[in-house]
Parts: structure tokens; sequence; C-alpha cells
């Protein structure tokens, strides 16, 4: 695991329906395997496949959970634009989420 990305993260999955899935793991790739292999989420199964396209991480798991709170408050749009704005900071150059 890169070191960018150790801790308890947030994520954001995009299901095959466009919807948006929330959750926390500290390690969003392995969770997102679990997701398309059917093992994930009840939400998710019916929804495959996935793509990770959203990543945070947050410390410490109650951090992770209240933040997965917040991020579930927000709506599509909101979602949107807080996945956008990391791909942004990434193609720019910018600091990452964390």
């Amino acid at each position: 695991m890169d070191d960018e990305w150790t801790g308890w993260q947030v994520y954001i999955l995009e299901c095959s329906d466009s919807t948006l899935y929330t959750g926390i793991a500290l390690d969003p790739d392995t969770r997102l395997r679990q997701h398309n292999s059917g093992k994930g989420s009840k939400y998710t199964r019916s929804r495959l496949p996935l793509a990770l396209v959203y990543r945070e991480v947050v410390g410490s798991r109650g951090d992770a959970l209240r933040r997965e709170a917040e991020i579930k408050r927000l709506s599509r749009q909101e979602k949107q634009q807080l996945i956008s704005s990391i791909a942004l900071e990434k193609r720019g150059g910018g600091a990452t989420q964390g």
C-alpha cells in the first residue's frame, strides 16, 4: 500500500447505474475488489461493475465514520464536485486530499 494512502479512508464508488456509494476502509482497493466480487454491500451487489472515483485519508475509524456521514448528507451534485476537485488537484499538481 502506498504511504500516501495509509490509514482509515472514506471512498466513493460509482456504480454501473451511475449511482454513488460511500463507504470506509483501511484499504479501498481491496474493498473495491470485494464489492466487485459480490461480497461487498447489499446495495452494490446489483450494481456491478463498480469504479473507485474518490478516496480521502481521514485518520481514525471514528474520523472515517464521521466523514462518511458528512459525505452521505451531500447532494449528488456536491458529491460530483468533491470527486472533480480531487481529479483537478491531481492533474494540476496541487495538494492531495488527506
